[in-house]
């Protein structure tokens, strides 16, 4: 699958792409939805199947100071694209500029500058300066443009709520890992390279692949059942601590996972994380006697909850 950028031109065999066209981050239920079916009209009349993301999310342009909520990296959602069955995942660059396009203008830079024969979107998607553009309107717009779109309705869960991005971040901040899991339909995964940190892991038996949290939304803090994906496709059991480490001064953020019977070095390594089950928040102790029977209880616990928990990639 190529991976493009909206601030050159679109390569002409991907011209007349179906463009499935969303943020997509997390890429769940819904939004499986929207690019099946964007895929499936791409298949059904021999057209390139394009998904195109925004990044920055445009809350980020417009509220810099959100705190930070990305379910995937953009690496993360172009291998979630390429399973998909994707031609090209296109990144527009949401600059003040694209931010300050008219619906109309966003319309025709689709068509004459992405090369988009027809869009398909989720019902809620909006466009254009101040989110003057919906689905009707992308309809009505790209008519004369030769532009034909498409809405797919929002998926929906056993409950009958919607799936939204919005659920899952809910269901995170809460610990909640598996509604989280569900609407994902895959557990939520952190990717980072390895860092090295102070190693205290190592000197008390517990030696841990320290990640930082970069851009991702904070989950609750505290103690997770986990499974580590290696580059070489290996997949790890463990357990992390995620927050700032209360036992140790200074306070520091990181996710910081310790796999089962594993000694290998993987400072410099991207891997993923995947969080399985909260065990429980973070808590202080006195001495480390105290913490090193906390973490091998934990282990103990995060060990029995995933003999019983089905690999998802």
């Amino acid at each position: 699958m190529e991976r493009l950028t909206s601030s050159v031109p679109i390569p002409a065999h991907l011209r007349g792409a179906v463009m499935a066209l969303g943020n997509f981050d997390g890429f769940h239920a819904g939004h499986q939805a929207v690019v099946g079916r964007a895929i499936e009209r791409a298949r059904a009349q021999g057209r390139p199947a394009v998904i195109a993301t925004f990044d920055p999310h445009p809350v980020r342009l417009f509220r810099p100071d959100t705190p930070w909520f990305r379910l995937t990296s953009l690496d993360q959602r172009e291998a979630l694209f390429t399973a998909a069955g994707a031609d090209a995942m296109l990144v527009f660059d949401f600059t003040p500029a694209m931010a300050a396009m008219s619906a109309s203008e966003f319309a025709a830079f689709l068509v004459h500058d992405m090369g988009a024969a027809q869009v398909v979107t989720g019902q809620d998607f909006t466009f254009g300066k101040a989110k003057s553009g919906t689905v009707a309107t992308l309809a009505e717009l790209g008519g004369p443009l030769g532009l034909v779109a498409e809405a797919v309705p929002a998926v929906t869960d056993a409950g009958g709520d919607v799936v939204s991005s919005s659920r899952i971040r809910d269901a995170l901040k809460q610990g909640d890992c598996a509604t989280a899991t569900r609407l994902l339909t895959r557990p939520f995964t952190i990717q980072g390279m390895v860092q090295h940190g102070d190693k205290l892991g190592r000197t008390i038996g517990f030696p841990t692949a320290n990640l930082d949290m970069g851009h991702y939304l904070r989950p609750a803090y505290g103690i997770y059942a986990v499974r580590g994906l290696l580059p070489d496709g290996r997949v790890l059991d463990g357990a992390a601590n995620l927050g700032i480490r209360p036992s140790f001064d200074p306070p520091k953020e990181l996710l910081e996972p310790h796999f089962f019977d594993f000694a290998e070095s993987l400072y410099d390594q991207c891997i993923e994380v995947q969080l399985i089950h909260y065990l429980r928040p973070e808590a202080k102790y006195d001495g480390l006697d105290a913490l090193m029977a906390q973490i091998a209880r934990d282990c103990d616990d995060a060990r029995q909850i995933l003999a019983r928990t089905p690999r998802l990639a």
